[in-house]
């Protein structure tokens, strides 16, 4: 996994879960964040680790929270270690794929269904990269 470069406050660690979704022609669920410092790039959707939570639980909780859409979670796919400039990241993420519900975005700015080549077409956040590139292999 590749790091990036600069300073880190490594007092500060943030754990969060991604989803990959899928669907049964195997195009991957992206989302444009619609805030913060981060605005407009590309993310797989999730959140923060609450407290007492297993990754798998925030997970379907983040997901719901997001986009009122009930998921199943299939396997871990790997775990992502990004030193942002104002914290370490730790993301877990997972392969999951749409159990009931629509995908409304509440939170995001747009969304799109994704083939395996058209993957790098957006601008997706840092971290991400690598575990994109994987998965286009």
């Amino acid at each position: 996994m590749r790091q990036e470069e600069g300073p880190c406050s490594p007092n500060k660690r943030v754990r969060v879960v991604a989803a990959i979704m899928h669907d049964s022609a195997g195009h991957v669920f992206a989302t444009q964040r619609g805030y913060g410092e981060w605005k407009d790039y590309w993310e797989f959707p999730g959140g923060k680790i609450e407290a007492g939570e297993t990754p798998e639980e925030a997970l379907k909780r983040e997901i719901w929270e997001e986009l009122e859409t009930q998921i199943e979670v299939e396997r871990l796919v790997d775990t992502v270690e990004w030193d942002y400039p104002r914290f370490h990241l730790t993301m877990h993420c997972y392969l999951c794929h749409v159990a009931s519900g629509h995908l409304r975005l509440k939170e995001h700015e747009a969304a799109r269904w994704l083939r395996k080549e058209e993957l790098t077409s957006v601008n997706w956040l840092p971290a991400d990269w690598d575990l994109v590139r994987n998965l286009q292999l």
